[in-house]
């Protein structure tokens, strides 16, 4: 079955709703009013773009760069909001799956474009703090955006 823009912005925009309800409802550890709120501001904006998106916006692959923003969070994190994330979207069937993108990239040894290089860089810091990441593992990720960086890879 061919994708179309509309279908695809929809699941987008409800994606935005699940993650904004458990955001609302289990505000992250560390989380204060103002964070919670910073994230619904910039997932509203995202549903906002993806339903309304400026004509040369249009297309499947802009859409690809507002699901990588907000999944990031719910990919990289833990919590009672990314459990009941997951499993609301899972129970609507959005076709979006968790995965561990970091170790993708260590395993592949290689940053494969610009979402993974942003994803690499965001992520790299906290990665190694919450353990989910080695020193070495840290090292080598630096090692491939510097590499990414130069268009060595």
């Amino acid at each position: 079955m061919k994708r179309d823009y509309n279908s695809e912005a929809e699941k987008v925009a409800r994606a935005i709703d699940i993650a904004i309800e458990s955001f609302s409802k289990y505000p992250p550890t560390g989380f204060n009013e103002a964070h919670v709120n910073q994230f619904i501001k910039v997932y509203s904006e995202n549903k906002e773009s993806a339903l309304n998106p400026l004509p040369q916006y249009r297309k499947l692959a802009s859409l690809k760069y507002i699901v990588n923003d907000i999944l990031i969070f719910f990919q990289e994190s833990k919590g009672e909001a990314v459990e009941v994330f997951w499993k609301k979207v899972n129970q609507e069937n959005l076709g979006y799956k968790r995965e561990d993108k970091l170790r993708k990239i260590l395993d592949r040894g290689k940053i494969r474009g610009r979402i993974e290089y942003e994803l690499a860089v965001d992520s790299i810091v906290a990665a190694e703090q919450e353990g989910r990441i080695t020193k070495e593992e840290a090292s080598l990720l630096g090692e491939l955006i510097g590499a990414f960086e130069f268009g060595k890879i």
